[in-house]
């Protein structure tokens, strides 16, 4: 059997901001599911200890890169198909949680957000719908947040950015599963990581990235679009957005009152694993 052949093959997935938490667990949990996985973040240290970490569970295959540059992303992803073959599977979950005040508004922290979360998403997308559409099939998803469906404290830009990928991620689903890639979007809430600790979500239930991880896992092998979970997380995040402005502002400063001030936490984020990280 030729080289390419084999390339053309293996089942091989794509997981940006991989370098930590729900990204890093989810790349375990893939290789367990049979993936080659190809590991995507600026922190080139965090992606090789990933892989010596994961050196008895699969094949991780380093290319650094910041989703955030456009000719960066497309050089990725010319180097998986000149070097690895075909995409099974692109899992876009780099993010950043900046926590934002009203008072205190910087200009800095809206453009690097939406930099990452929105941008850095349609750099990744575009070459991986080019690939896969040549291909002729694919799977890609797109990691959001139960933030996304309504305006929390704290979190104008992050909410913002996750609002816009739900919103694109419905737009995009007629055409392309007209050409044969299918879209997901996923929602995790109440995931404990360092990001999630930045921002004043209601309270939930907390799960282990490991936990998110099996869940997105589950849920990539559905036929459904969305996956949200804790579910009871999502579907309260939904119903709210339904109530009257002002049941619906005072709800959210009640459920959020026990959270600590914003700007005490600012100080946890990490270079890449905390402050560029899908939550």
């Amino acid at each position: 059997m030729s080289g390419k052949a084999q390339k053309s093959e293996q089942k091989l997935a794509w997981v940006t901001g991989a370098s930590s938490g729900i990204g890093r667990a989810l790349v375990h949990r893939l290789l367990r599911d049979g993936y080659s996985v190809v590991v995507t973040s600026r922190n080139h240290d965090k992606l090789v200890d990933l892989q010596h970490e994961a050196a008895g569970e699969g094949r991780v295959i380093v290319l650094d890169g910041d989703v955030a540059d456009a000719e960066d992303m497309e050089r990725v992803m010319a180097a998986i198909e000149y070097d690895h073959g075909r995409l099974s599977l692109v899992v876009l979950n780099a993010g950043i949680a900046i926590p934002i005040r009203g008072d205190d508004l910087q200009r800095e922290a809206f453009e690097r957000t939406f930099a990452v979360n929105l941008g850095g998403v349609v750099n990744c997308l575009l070459p991986a719908v080019t690939h896969m559409k040549a291909q002729g099939h694919g799977h890609i998803a797109i990691v959001s947040s139960p933030a996304g469906y309504c305006g929390l404290p704290s979190s104008a830009a992050f909410g913002a950015s996750k609002a816009a990928l739900i919103n694109m991620a419905e737009s995009l689903k007629f055409d392309l599963d007209r050409i044969g890639i299918r879209l997901q979007i996923i929602c995790p809430g109440g995931v404990d990581t360092t990001g999630a600790a930045k921002l004043r979500f209601p309270k939930s239930s907390v799960l282990s990235a490991e936990d998110a991880a099996d869940r997105i896992a589950s849920g990539l092998k559905s036929r459904r679009f969305e996956i949200a979970f804790p579910r009871s997380f999502a579907f309260r995040a939904k119903l709210m957005r339904l109530l009257p402005y002002g049941l619906y502002f005072r709800l959210l400063k009640w459920l959020t009152a026990d959270k600590p001030d914003v700007g005490a936490r600012a100080k946890h984020a990490g270079p890449d694993g905390g402050s560029r990280q899908a939550v």
